[in-house]
């Protein structure tokens, strides 16, 4: 179905190592040019390291297929445990007949292969791929292979290839004399964003796609690159299942929507830090959010309605939900516009030259502490001011006296007493100080009177609670 989709002759993500798709990269290449050149030039032994995935095998099978020509070819991946199978698999191979008891036998008959190979004219190349794997018995009857020689050149060339551990098992002292031995050491690094695009592109020319237009989106290459660390097996493994997707869902091209959904499905960790995935399209995913929501709301709800009634009741709660929504931004936007005229700057800066020391009856807090006087002369209502007359000022014993500590106001002072900001107290606070000329420049020692908690509740009405909750005033009234 896939391959009808998009017009493929034959799948072009696959996994098995068809030299076919070989990509030649600049360090492909490189390794290429290296090993060959160690098998012609008869030196006995080349390496080729790279991590898992990154094609090594198909590198192998692209260069056997351009020795086969002039040179008899043996391929062994299986593991090697003991010497013995080494030469009884490596003989099999060759096409050889032995029964694989008599060690000695077999190296004889391994002998008589190669010089009557060399008679032809022929060179002989035997790859040991996973060679890492390989234990040092082994290593060590690969060693003596490449005593196989005439006085004018080597029978034999092998080439072990594996990952990084092979590197470090060849450093081993024990190994010193194979090490010295490998003359060529090449590597295969992984592709960077150019090269993995290439790669993409190259893999499906050969499978035969001619789409008008490319396959994937350059944003859906970069994501590729990114999260596939260049490793031609994970760039495989992303490609196969975004087609398979895109086919699914009818996309003739492959957005970076669908690899970021490749992705996780895969649960495939970034190899370099990634940006966050949610920005490729952010507005489908809040979206989703926003209908999760609604859906938690309503779900239980639902379940239990007619369906000819389900459609209604979800638009019904989905209109609820905005207008909620709506309603507390405009209750915010009120309470803000409430508590700017009155307080000024919430840090307004005390007079110059005020003492910074905190007096007696001083927290640290920022807010000013009550000094309650007994002696203090009872005010009556400033005539001054028409708003304080309208608001009745308390009498003596239904106020106490403060002092101003640094950066207090009285925002921070209707907060600290009465549990939250009110203008109504400030009104009455305006009425027991008539000498304040600004209440927004209070100055440090500066002894001001406020209400109690009590007599601010016996002037309001308990139903509008505008102190926030009753029992929070009346705890303050009781202390």
């Amino acid at each position: 179905m896939v391959l009808n989709y998009y017009k493929l002759a034959e799948q072009p993500f696959g996994v098995t190592p068809d030299p076919r798709f070989l990509f030649m990269s600049a360090t492909h290449r490189e390794a290429m040019a290296s090993v060959l050149y160690g098998v012609k030039a008869g030196r006995g032994f080349s390496a080729l390291i790279a991590e898992p995935g990154m094609g090594k095998t198909t590198v192998l099978f692209n260069l056997l297929q351009q020795l086969a020509p002039t040179a008899k070819t043996a391929f062994l991946f299986q593991a090697q445990d003991t010497p013995i199978n080494f030469l009884r698999n490596l003989l099999a191979d060759l096409g050889v007949e032995e029964d694989g008891r008599d060690l000695v036998r077999m190296q004889v008959k391994l002998n008589e292969c190669l010089v009557r190979e060399t008679s032809e004219g022929k060179s002989f190349v035997v790859v040991l791929d996973e060679a890492q794997n390989l234990d040092e018995p082994v290593l060590e009857v690969v060693r003596m292979l490449s005593n196989f020689e005439t006085p004018r050149e080597k029978l034999m060339h092998i080439i072990l290839a594996g990952q990084p551990q092979l590197a470090t098992k060849l450093a081993q002292p024990q190994l010193k004399q194979l090490r010295q031995r490998v003359s060529i050491v090449a590597r295969l690094k992984p592709f960077n964003a150019a090269e993995t695009k290439g790669y993409i592109e190259h893999r499906l020319a050969v499978a035969g796609y001619r789409g008008e237009a490319a396959l994937f989106t350059d944003r859906a290459f970069a994501l590729i690159a990114q999260y596939s660390g260049g490793i031609p097996r994970n760039i495989n493994n992303i490609c196969f299942n975004a087609i398979s997707l895109g086919c699914a869902i009818k996309r003739k091209t492959i957005h970076a929507g669908a690899i970021e959904e490749v992705l996780t499905d895969l649960d495939l960790k970034p190899l370099s830090e990634p940006a966050p995935l949610a920005e490729y399209h952010a507005p489908v995913r809040r979206a989703q959010q926003n209908q999760n929501v609604v859906s938690r709301m309503t779900g239980p709800l639902v379940a239990l309605l007619p369906k000819r009634w389900t459609l209604r009741f979800a638009i019904a709660a989905l209109a609820a939900l905005l207008a909620g929504i709506g309603f507390t931004a405009v209750v915010a936007k009120n309470r803000h516009s409430d508590a700017e005229p009155a307080t000024g700057s919430p840090g307004a800066a005390s007079a110059p030259g005020a003492s910074t020391v905190p007096s007696a009856g001083e927290t640290p807090s920022g807010v000013a502490t009550p000094v309650h006087d007994e002696n203090a002369v009872k005010e009556g209502p400033s005539s001054a001011s028409a708003a304080a007359a309208a608001v009745a000022a308390p009498a003596a014993e239904d106020s106490i006296l403060m002092t101003v500590e640094q950066e207090s106001t009285l925002y921070k002072i209707c907060v600290a007493e009465f549990g939250k900001y009110d203008p109504q107290i400030v009104r009455q606070i305006l009425a027991l100080n008539p000498g304040m000329t600004d209440p927004r420049k209070l100055r440090v020692g500066q002894q001001i009177r406020i209400p109690t908690a009590k007599s601010v509740l016996a002037k309001q009405k308990v139903s509008a609670n505008p102190l926030g909750s009753t029992s929070a005033v009346e705890a303050k009234s009781n202390e």
